[in-house]
Parts: C-alpha cells; sequence; structure tokens
C-alpha cells in the first residue's frame, strides 16, 4: 500500500460519517495525543519507566499506525499529497544532512 492508497482509503473511512473530517486544530490536538501515547510504550519498552502491575501491554506499531492515520487525515483536509511531501523531505535531508553522518563503508571500499 503506498500513501496515496492510504490517503484514499482514510477519505473513503471519514466520507462515510456526516461529521466528516474535524477541523485541522483538533487533528493537530490528537496527533499530539496520539505521540503522547507513543512516548509512553517508547518509555517502557526501552526507557526507565516500567508499567503497573495493572496496565496492559500496550503496541508500538499501532500507536505509529494511530499517528500515520491523524497525519493522513490533516493531509487530506489540508490538500497535501503525502507522497510529494515525502519524496520533497527525502530530496531535503539528502542534501542538507549529506556530510553530517560518518557513513558505514560499502563493501570492498579500501579503508
Amino acid at each position: 500500500m503506498d500513501l496515496r492508497d492510504i490517503q484514499q482509503q482514510v477519505d473513503a473511512y471519514i466520507s462515510q460519517f456526516k461529521e466528516g473530517y474535524f477541523p485541522p486544530l483538533v487533528n493537530l490536538a490528537r496527533l499530539t495525543e496520539e505521540v503522547g501515547e507513543l512516548a509512553r510504550e517508547i518509555n517502557h519498552a526501552h526507557g526507565l519507566k516500567t508499567k503497573k502491575a495493572d496496565e496492559p501491554e500496550g503496541d508500538i506499531a499501532l500507536e505509529l499506525g494511530d499517528i500515520l492515520f491523524v497525519v493522513v487525515v490533516l493531509a487530506n483536509q489540508l490538500g497535501i499529497d503525502l507522497s510529494d511531501a515525502a519524496a520533497r523531505t527525502l530530496a531535503k535531508y539528502k542534501v542538507r544532512d549529506a556530510d553530517r553522518w560518518e557513513r558505514v563503508e560499502a563493501p570492498g571500499d579500501p579503508s
């Protein structure tokens, strides 16, 4: 599934309800909530904070999926093609960070 397919599926899902898309600021608040839930799960899995005995096990992949869903919602309602946005962002990183990090030596490269 590519980003355009995901955007179309999210739009089809939301378009079936009379309420439609929530306003962008509401969706930004939703995104912030979802990022907080991801932070909590990562902190439990990889940080120093342990879960309470009665706290259910979380799902980091599901939290990332929730974030993706809300990002797609925002893109759809603002008329943004996420495939294009992702391509532009990758190009920006390739230029901006071209010499920022130490590269992994390719097999056969002389040391």
